[in-house]
């Protein structure tokens, strides 16, 4: 009895402090990548993305591996830290020139030095670096890189239109990224 008493004590204790644990780290790295919900409307349709927005810090960005680059090319990167970005469209769009129905989907690239490749995939609600299951994978686009004599200190998600589309853009560091969006 007395050892049942122990153990039941132990795992309480332990369970306790895995979660005050858990917490903490939820929370802080949330003060170095803060959330951001940005939405924009363009006539009828709607787009809200999520994501986190990391810092720059000094840190060499966009790179090869083998120079420790924070996002490395040609490989998987979450546009962002903390949670997956996720994109969500009220109406059927043109992505990047290739149809898509209206929804949620979870928004990554793969970055090159000349060239991005930005997925946009069903599974929702991640958490982490992990990369997707690319079988959930509903598209693929190429778009291509600009880069700017001026620096970007915060990874940043924003939109702009004109009378045809809408352009999203990525921007972080020195390198800039649009993806063109219209209704279908």
């Amino acid at each position: 009895m007395m050892m049942k008493t122990f153990v039941f004590i132990f795992f309480g204790v332990f369970l306790f402090v895995m979660i005050g644990i858990i917490g903490y780290n939820f929370s802080t790295t949330r003060t170095h990548s803060p959330l951001e919900e940005i939405t924009f409307n363009y006539g009828d349709l709607d787009i809200k993305v999520t994501y986190c927005r990391p810092y720059k810090k000094g840190r060499l960005i966009f790179g090869e591996e083998r120079d420790d680059a924070l996002v490395p090319y040609g490989k998987y990167w979450r546009l962002g830290a903390n949670d997956a970005t996720e994109i969500t469209f009220s109406l059927p769009v043109y992505f990047a020139g290739t149809p898509l129905n209206a929804g949620s989907y979870r928004m990554y690239a793969v970055p090159g030095s000349e060239s991005w490749e930005i997925s946009l995939n069903s599974e929702l609600g991640k958490f982490g670096a992990y990369p997707p299951d690319y079988n959930f994978d509903v598209l693929k686009v190429h778009v291509l890189v600009q880069k700017s004599d001026s620096m970007t200190e915060q990874f940043t998600i924003d939109f702009s239109n004109d009378s045809v589309r809408v352009n999203m853009t990525f921007g972080w560091d020195h390198t800039w990224v649009n993806v063109p969006i219209r209704p279908q």
